[in-house]
C-alpha cells in the first residue's frame, strides 16, 4: 500500500507522481462513498500549500484563511466532478487560485486595498534560527509580497504558480485554462516588474547593506 506521507507538504521530491496521484484518487473515492474522514485527511496532505498559494495571491494571512476555507467547500462540494485520471493536486490549485480570483474583485468593487505588511508575518521563517537572518528572510519576503501588487491577476497567479509553487509552466497553463507560450509570457514581464519594483524600493530607502534584488529574488528563479 502506498504510504500516505508521499502527499504531504513535506515529500520528498523523489516521491513518485503516479504514486500521489493514485493515494488522492483513492481518498477522493472514500469520500464519494461517504468517508467523511478521508476528506479531513485530503485536507490535512494540502492545506499548508493551499494556504501559501492564497496568502501570495491575496497579500494577507486573514484573507487566505478565508480563501482556503472556501477552497475546501467547493472541493467537497464539487469533489463528484473530479476525474481520478486528472492530478488530483492540479484541480485544487484551480479551485484556489478562481477563488483568489473571487475575493480580489470583490475587493476591487468595494474599492479596498491590502492591509500593510507585518513584520515577521511568513512562517517561511521557521527555517532559519539566526535571529539576523531570519530578519532579513522577512524583509525579502515583505518586498516580494509588496511586488506581487505591482502585477496584473493573470501575472500574479501565473507566477505564484510557476515561481512560488515550482509547478511546471505547462501545468500552470493548464491550471490557468491557458497556452504556455501566454504563461511564459506573463511570468517573463512579473519577473521584470518584481525586479523593477525591488531596485527602485531599494534606492529609495538604501537597504543595500541589508538586502538586494538579487537576494530577494534568488530563491523564485
Amino acid at each position: 500500500m502506498t504510504s500516505i506521507a508521499l502527499i504531504n507538504d513535506e515529500a520528498s521530491p523523489h516521491d513518485s507522481a503516479d504514486e500521489r496521484r493514485e493515494l488522492f484518487a483513492s481518498l477522493v473515492e472514500r469520500v464519494k462513498r461517504g468517508d467523511t474522514p478521508a476528506f479531513e485527511q485530503i485536507m490535512t496532505f494540502t492545506e499548508r500549500s493551499v494556504m501559501r498559494t492564497a496568502w501570495r495571491m491575496l497579500g494577507t494571512r486573514e484573507d487566505a484563511r478565508d480563501a482556503s476555507q472556501e477552497t475546501f467547500l467547493r472541493a467537497y462540494k464539487y469533489l463528484h466532478r473530479f476525474d481520478p485520471r486528472q492530478d488530483f493536486s492540479a484541480w485544487l490549485y484551480r479551485i484556489t487560485i478562481n477563488v483568489c480570483l473571487d475575493i480580489r474583485r470583490k475587493q476591487e468593487r468595494r474599492n479596498e486595498r491590502f492591509a500593510s505588511l507585518e513584520a515577521g508575518v511568513l512562517e517561511d521563517v521557521r527555517h532559519g534560527h539566526d535571529e539576523e537572518e531570519a530578519a532579513i528572510r522577512r524583509q525579502h519576503e515583505a518586498i516580494l509580497l509588496q511586488a506581487l501588487e505591482t502585477l496584473t491577476t493573470k501575472e500574479r497567479a501565473a507566477i505564484v504558480l510557476r515561481d512560488f509553487e515550482n509547478l511546471p509552466t505547462e501545468e500552470v497553463a493548464r491550471i490557468l485554462g491557458s497556452r504556455p507560450a501566454t504563461v511564459r509570457s506573463q511570468i517573463s514581464a512579473a519577473r521584470q516588474k518584481i525586479k523593477t519594483y525591488c531596485d527602485c524600493f531599494l534606492r529609495r530607502t538604501g537597504r543595500n547593506n541589508l538586502t538586494s534584488r538579487e537576494g530577494i529574488f534568488e530563491r523564485r528563479r
